[in-house]
């Protein structure tokens, strides 16, 4: 079985940074996708999907020194869906993606973004310079 999740989008907040009671730093971001097309009538459209995605550990602490509001992410992780009772004692439901790869592909800004990151097991997150597949031309 596989669950996978690859996106490209931008951040539509800065990363909200918070700790678990053992110390495990989980940064939320929500990422925003936009998927461009022509109507049959030759007419630009265009749609925005918002994504929540949860970074653990190391790459949360990344998440919140290094990436902020507008900034150009590349996510691979998978999906995850939770379940809770509301006040109201009703089932509720969310989907999230729990990343396991971040990127930021937003160029350098030399004052406020060192180079360097985490990436995946034994990997480094790079800026955008080293996305990790290769452009396809049609």
């Amino acid at each position: 079985m596989i669950n996978k999740v690859i996106l490209i989008g931008n951040l539509g907040s800065d990363p909200e940074i918070r700790y678990t009671q053992s110390g495990t730093a989980v940064a939320s971001l929500s990422v925003a996708t936009t998927r461009k097309w022509k109507d049959k009538d030759g007419q630009k459209q265009e749609e925005t999907e918002w994504h929540r995605v949860n970074v653990w550990a190391q790459k949360a602490e990344f998440c919140g020194n290094y990436l902020k509001k507008g900034s150009k992410v590349y996510v691979e992780g998978r999906l995850q869906t939770r379940k809770w009772k509301d006040q109201d004692n009703k089932d509720r439901f969310t989907t999230e993606i729990v990343a396991e790869e971040l990127q930021n592909l937003s160029p350098r800004d030399t004052a406020a973004e060192p180079s360097g990151g985490y990436g995946g097991p034994g990997g480094a997150m790079g800026t955008g310079e080293d996305i990790p597949f290769s452009p396809c031309f049609f």
